[in-house]
């Protein structure tokens, strides 16, 4: 009787545990709702490659233009190592993209460790460039002030 007890019992949660997992009618699931006033999150670029940067570029502007985000959102772009190409004046591939988003109140952060490795003067960036002595060191400090860092 006790083994037919923990059957039925072991039975009924198999059974309940996915209507359990279904909180909401199929479909309405909305998302994480927020509940901050303010949100901040820093994505860091590291390679040349045109379409992880044109992505990056991409999901910054997504995530500005989300409703539940609209008005809060704090955002930093850290540049170094060979995503470099993303600020300079000789490759203006994406300076339409950045000029946009910096108008919006990104913050373009540029790796000073990386301008000295590949010997880039603050001429050769464009002049909505801020600087940062080592992009690792400033993703450090945003994790620990609470920033949200993206790698895309």
């Amino acid at each position: 009787m006790k083994k037919f007890s923990y059957l039925f019992v072991l039975a009924f949660l198999c059974a309940a545990v996915p209507s359990m997992a279904q909180t909401s009618e199929t479909g309405s699931f909305q998302g994480a709702q927020p509940t901050k006033s303010h949100y901040r999150a820093v994505y860091q670029l590291n390679t040349a490659d045109t379409a992880t940067i044109r992505h990056a570029l991409a999901n910054i502007q997504n995530a500005l233009n989300d409703p539940r985000l609209k008005g809060k959102l704090e955002v930093e772009l850290v540049v170094y190592g060979g995503a470099n190409i993303v600020y300079r004046k000789d490759k203006p591939y994406f300076e339409q993209d950045i000029a946009k988003l910096h108008k919006q109140g990104v913050i373009m952060a540029m790796c000073e460790n990386t301008m000295r490795m590949r010997k880039i003067s603050r001429e050769e960036l464009f002049p909505i460039v801020s600087y940062v002595p080592s992009a690792n060191g400033e993703l450090i400090i945003r994790d620990q002030e609470g920033w949200t860092i993206i790698r895309p």
